[in-house]
């Protein structure tokens, strides 16, 4: 019977070729180098090594050879480990409980299929048996075609080598990429593994060079440093977090030690590597008051739960599995990075730029002017270091510098606390008959030392016991501000300020429409707003924590703000840009003289408060220059 013209031939069942069959399973599991070089290694890393190398050629196509010193094969086992679907990876029929990285048994045959594969192993004789191991074995198959074996001389373990890959498959070989690109894929295949296995010892190679080494037996947050960045150790924070039978390791970057892609974000489940989308938006909840948009954490997530609670067989390659609870994995890492960020207080990541250190060296030997920002003349008074206490019009007098930094409306009052429990923590503030060069408080038992004075009106400069701390005071009020409305909401809302007269704010209607939707939500935050005609907002009230500012500025970012959220955002999440912004505009400007006292209790409430390293935007509000790198500047060292 022809059905839609086609000859009746077209329709008939044939059994697929033993080999076309192979070719098939190597289109699914072995799409480029990569691929086939994450199933040997996964094949080491379930045989038991301690100890795996990797060398390559023309980023894998040339050449791929894995070495490791596992528990080896004997000859039948080889034979039966180049047939499809044979394993020792699965003890029982139960593959919902497996517990090993392959399991499939399609890698080897895949691979010689379209490849020339060496096999050579040799036996591992168990430990205390006192019996000497067997001889080694080799085994080569060429696309698919037994072409050779014989005894191998190798010591206990496995070495394969797969040459030409897709040599005799032309159409999949020039779907390949560059051999750079190639090579690219291969190292992050081997990093990820090497960071799941932190107690295997991973050699890289490529064309001669070696390009990773990683020694066996470093705990896991100074594998992922080695891997990612060295600069990692001392800019991230362990995870240790539990939800319900699920449990979250690993570690998180601090927010100022940041990427511009997201290509240094990894997730384990486990034990296996992953990607999955549910990491990146996950990321982006814990870190979204955090970072700017355009930047990105450097996280590599441990996930552990019983084997039940995941499907890791939905892709042939095995880079995706499913949950059963998408939402609790969810929650579980937001819960567990949020946690783990909480705790890193004031921290931020503080290595001071090689290039700026090198501009002052340069520059102080040849005794030009001052650098930028650290002296001035006559024409820039905003350059010079302003005297403790200058206020100009004495706008900012001491009268108020608790009120600045303590608001009373807010339920949490970290100066109070900490004052209790550590009498003499804050500085006193100083006298009004006090002279304008009076010598600042000695004590500096302080993280982020005591005031000394401004820089261009804008930096707090404060020495501490190690160093010399500079403080950008716009972003760290705007961070403190933050979470002074956050704790404000967590207590039932945020205190509002009635205006003497409510002020109307011109905007355009769409941005008048979004404005009226978050009316109520707004109201929690302490802004009182109503719908005044078709392209009108009018202002009754803003949150007290804001004071005196720019009212219209602040309702037309919150409109601009509420038209770039991502729909997909949760509520919570668009409360906090919210929060975000408006913090922005309550924050002290750049360029506003401070008084010591208003500089010390900035200081003091960063130190008792949750990401106080960096601003809204994941920009550091602090850096110190150690008593080292200033005994640098000046060639002491």
């Amino acid at each position: 019977m022809a059905t839609l013209g086609l000859d009746s031939s077209y329709m008939s069942i044939r059994r697929l070729p033993e080999h076309l069959v192979n070719r098939i399973a190597a289109g699914e599991v072995v799409e480029r180098p990569a691929a086939a070089l994450k199933e040997l290694v996964e094949n080491a890393i379930d045989a038991g090594a301690t100890r795996i190398s990797v060398s390559l050629l023309g980023g894998g196509t040339v050449r791929i050879e894995v070495v490791d010193n596992g528990s080896g094969m004997e000859p039948a086992e080889m034979a039966l480990a180049l047939e499809r679907h044979a394993t020792s990876k699965l003890p029982d029929d139960e593959i919902e409980r497996v517990e090993t990285l392959g399991f499939r048994g399609e890698a080897l045959p895949s691979i010689a299929s379209v490849a020339r594969l060496t096999v050579e192993s040799r036996v591992r004789p168990s430990a205390g048996s006192g019996q000497a191991a067997p001889d080694g074995w080799s085994r080569i198959v060429d696309n698919g075609r037994l072409v050779g074996e014989g005894p191998a001389a190798l010591p206990p373990g496995t070495r394969i080598l797969v040459e030409n890959l897709f040599a005799r498959v032309p159409a999949r070989r020039k779907f390949l990429r560059s051999d750079r690109s190639e090579f690219a894929a291969c190292v992050d295949v081997v990093r990820r593994l090497a960071m799941a296995r932190p107690d295997i010892g991973f050699t890289l190679e490529h064309e001669g060079r070696r390009n990773l080494s990683v020694q066996p037996g470093e705990d896991r947050p100074a594998r992922v440093a080695a891997l990612t960045d060295r600069g990692l150790a001392e800019a991230s924070i362990a995870i240790d977090y539990s939800r319900g039978n699920a449990r979250l390791g690993g570690v998180a970057g601090l927010p100022t030690f940041n990427r511009g892609i997201a290509d240094h974000q990894f997730l384990f489940v486990n034990g296996r590597p992953v990607k999955d989308r549910l990491l990146i938006g996950a990321v982006r909840a814990a870190y979204q008051d955090l970072l700017a948009r355009d930047r990105h954490p450097i996280v590599a997530l441990f996930v552990d739960l019983p084997g039940d609670e995941v499907d890791v067989n939905v892709h042939p390659a095995k880079t995706e599995v499913r949950f059963r609870d998408p939402a609790l994995i969810r929650g579980l890492i937001v819960g567990g990075l949020r946690h783990a960020l909480d705790s890193a207080g004031h921290r931020s990541a503080q290595p001071v730029a090689s290039g700026a250190m090198n501009a002052w060296q340069v520059e102080g030997a040849g005794m030009p002017p001052a650098p930028s920002g650290l002296g001035g003349t006559s024409d820039h008074p905003g350059g010079m270091i302003q005297p403790p206490n200058g206020m100009g019009a004495g706008e900012w007098g001491e009268s108020h510098a608790a009120s600045l930094f303590f608001n009373p409306n807010t339920p949490y009052e970290p100066r109070n606390q900490v004052a209790e429990s550590r009498p003499g923590f804050y500085a006193p503030p100083l006298a009004r008959a006090e002279p304008a060069y009076a010598p600042p408080p000695e004590h500096k038992a302080f993280p982020l030392g005591v005031a000394r004075g401004q820089v261009a009106a804008t930096y707090i400069v404060a020495e501490a016991e190690d160093g010399l701390v500079l403080v950008d005071q716009h972003a760290a009020h705007e961070r403190l501000v933050l979470e002074r409305m956050r704790r404000a909401m967590a207590h039932g809302g945020v205190a509002r300020q009635a205006l003497l007269l409510p002020e109307v704010v011109e905007l355009d209607e769409p941005a008048a429409d979004r404005l009226e939707a978050r009316i109520e939500e707004l109201a929690e935050m302490g802004l009182e707003l109503e719908r005044f005609g078709p392209r009108a907002i009018l202002v009754r009230a803003t949150p007290a924590l804001l004071g005196h500012g720019d009212v219209k500025g602040l309702v037309t970012d919150l409109a601009d703000e509420l038209a770039a959220f991502d729909e997909a955002l949760s509520l919570k999440e668009k409360l906090d840009h919210v929060a975000a912004t408006m913090a922005c505009h309550g924050s002290v400007r750049a360029g506003r003289i401070l008084s010591v006292a208003e500089m010390n209790a900035l200081l003091r409430e960063m130190e008792v408060t949750p990401h106080s390293g960096q601003c809204n935007h994941g920009r550091p509000t602090w850096v110190k220059l150690a008593h080292g790198d200033i005994e640098k500047l000046f060639g002491r060292k």
